[in-house]
């Protein structure tokens, strides 16, 4: 829903906060599977299936140990667990007990994990997996708890049994979670969300899903869910298939020299599950040269940076109708999505996916329909701005950066209120994304504000020059940095990923840019790379690049 008052208050007509308490909501999802005549499977690790009863259980023994241990409302507790059932119900449980969680990625340096683990954090909550040599020196003077058997911590799946179902007594006004950013830019920040934030999400509820996510979740029959449950995307989807009736099914790790999509989906028969930009271009790159049956498949959630037209229709070629474009961030949630659906209609009457190279296709279609270049439309109980440098909003169709209010946005970062005050606004989330709306209410994603480069003090976007690149039918992925230079104090400096089977001219892709766009946008440096480094998040990682990493 668009909206051109920025100085109004948060709307009074969203969502009421529920009487019962967060995560009762998840409770009483896995009550429900209980009482059905065979116990419904809500999770599969393995040869193992866990139901919704034993789901319950083990909620309770693990809430139970954590009050046993003193981590009740308001303490901090840093879980770091593998992807199991047992991690899924500590989440809850941790929820449960009203506690301030904060997940830790694997993947973070030692200098982040001190950093995240140096913000009021009470105990660590450890699995078999994760109790490293690195995550215990950086967790020196904390206490650790364990899920499952780990030396030198009691393990809490021990903890005998309630006689009653647990009761959540997290209060409204606490952080419930503490979900961290990528640090790619230095060290993570820490998004607060409040109890009451997450009894106004959408996820838990089906009859608050926006139409795009009512339509995804029908695909959640077995779910497949990797790398970490603290994972703000892969924990919210993974609610999202309790509620939609589905299974959690953990992908195992892949076999030597074995690519991880589409092997996993293949062998877990998984129906959906969330990818990158980055691992969507591999997997179409795997599929078109040694094909594996991916018949089961019904949606992939592609989310964590904007997907160009020419790959987006390469996917559906070789995919089918099944990619879902998301876009949302860390501080506000899912903003918007694109469906398989809209995305087929955009493309009716246009020439065959599976002939030819997809830029061919959308040579001949003139140019790719907005719906194709975009990242969907926000649904009614998310409001977006397009304002200009001055805050205010401008006319449809016009560029500018994009403020957003959902239901339950962050409230503010740890322990930094100058970014506080700069990024949470008269309660909108700044998200410092360029963007546009078009006469249909698609969003469109242009770069970020912050994502420049200072050629002779004149600001270059990396944003339409990485379009640019993308568009020639030799390029994969195309990424704009900043490089020191001597004569203009910055330079663009672009690198490429190819296309199956073809090798970009640096030369050709200048000439692209400057024909596209002027002499201040073409690249200094073109350089040709097999694939880009992702940060823990699994966003392209810039700097690596930069560092030749």
């Amino acid at each position: 829903m668009a909206s051109a008052e920025p100085d109004r208050p948060p709307r009074a007509d969203r969502p009421p906060r529920t009487r019962s308490r967060y995560p009762q909501v998840v409770l009483d999802l896995l009550t429900a599977g209980r009482e059905r005549p065979v116990d419904r499977p809500v999770f599969e690790h393995g040869d193992r299936t866990v139901g919704a009863d034993e789901m319950l259980d083990l909620i309770g023994r693990l809430a139970a140990g954590l009050r046993e241990a003193g981590i009740g409302p308001g303490a901090g507790l840093a879980l770091a667990l593998g992807v199991t059932p047992e991690a899924f119900a500590a989440t809850i449980a941790a929820q449960v007990v009203g506690a301030r969680v904060a997940g830790i990625r694997p993947g973070l340096t030692p200098g982040q994990l001190r950093h995240i683990l140096g913000q009021r954090i009470t105990a660590v909550l450890v699995d078999p997996s994760t109790a490293t040599g690195p995550l215990r020196s950086a967790a020196a003077g904390l206490r650790l708890l364990a899920v499952g058997p780990v030396a030198g911590a009691p393990d809490l799946t021990v903890a005998s049994a309630p006689p009653a179902p647990p009761t959540p007594v997290g209060r409204p006004d606490d952080v419930a979670r503490v979900i961290y950013t990528s640090g790619s830019t230095g060290d993570p920040k820490g998004c607060l969300q409040t109890y009451a934030a997450l009894g106004r999400a959408w996820t838990p509820y089906p009859d608050r899903w926006p139409p795009a996510v009512r339509d995804l979740a029908g695909n959640l029959d077995r779910y497949l869910v990797f790398g970490s449950l603290s994972s703000q995307v892969m924990l919210e989807y993974g609610v999202l298939t309790l509620a939609a009736g589905g299974t959690m099914v953990v992908a195992e790790p892949p076999r030597d020299g074995e690519p991880f999509f589409p092997a996993a989906i293949a062998r877990h028969r998984a129906t959906a599950s969330v990818i990158t930009v980055p691992r969507l271009a591999k997997l179409v790159a795997v599929q078109r040269s040694d094909p594996v049956d991916l018949g089961t498949l019904r949606a992939l959630l592609v989310s964590g940076s904007p997907l160009d037209p020419a790959r987006l229709v390469e996917a559906m070629a070789v995919l089918g109708p099944v990619v879902y474009h998301g876009y949302g961030q860390t501080e506000t949630g899912m903003i918007s999505m694109v469906t398989p659906a809209e995305l087929t209609a955009a493309l009716a009457g246009s020439p065959p996916g599976g002939t030819g190279r997809p830029p061919a296709v959308l040579a001949s279609v003139g140019r790719p329909p907005d719906v194709l270049a975009s990242v969907g439309r926000p649904p009614d109980a998310v409001e977006v701005q397009v304002r200009d440098a001055d805050g205010r909003p401008v006319p449809v169709g016009a560029e500018g950066e994009l403020f957003v209010r959902t239901p339950a946005q962050a409230s503010g970062y740890w322990a930094d209120p100058a970014e506080t005050a700069e990024v949470f606004v008269d309660g909108w989330v700044r998200t410092r994304d360029l963007a546009r709306l078009d006469p249909d209410g698609y969003l469109h994603l242009l770069g970020r504000t912050r994502d420049v480069i200072i050629v002779n003090a004149n600001l270059q976007y990396a944003g339409p020059i990485e379009r640019a690149l993308a568009t020639h039918p030799d390029v994969a992925e195309a990424y704009v940095v900043a490089a020191p230079d001597e004569e203009t104090g910055e330079a663009v400096h672009a690198f490429v990923v190819p296309a199956p089977g073809h090798r970009p001219d640096p030369g050709v892709l200048r000439a692209l840019v400057r024909d596209r766009l002027g002499e201040a946008s073409v690249p200094r440096l073109v350089t040709v790379v097999d694939e880009v480094p992702v940060s823990p998040a699994g966003k392209p990682d810039k700097r690596r690049l930069l560092a030749g990493g």
